[in-house]
């Protein structure tokens, strides 16, 4: 893969982790589940989903999946 593709593949691994924390987080709160242990779960899990994300956007080289550099 290149450069491009990696960062592609893994970019969108990390959206669809942010997505499904957010979309997690939404069903909670629209059935004011907004305490507990469940609530504590998933916002803590979108808010890592979210860390990652920012983490990766702001990394300046990204890595690529294979050992052997193009």
């Amino acid at each position: 893969m290149t450069t491009t593709d990696d960062f592609r593949f893994h970019a969108h691994e990390l959206i669809v982790d942010l997505d499904a924390a957010t979309t997690e987080m939404m069903k909670l709160i629209s059935s004011h589940q907004l305490s507990g242990p469940e609530w504590e779960r998933v916002t803590q899990w979108q808010h890592e989903a979210y860390e990652r994300w920012m983490t990766y956007l702001n990394t300046r080289t990204y890595e690529t999946r294979d050992d052997n550099p193009q």
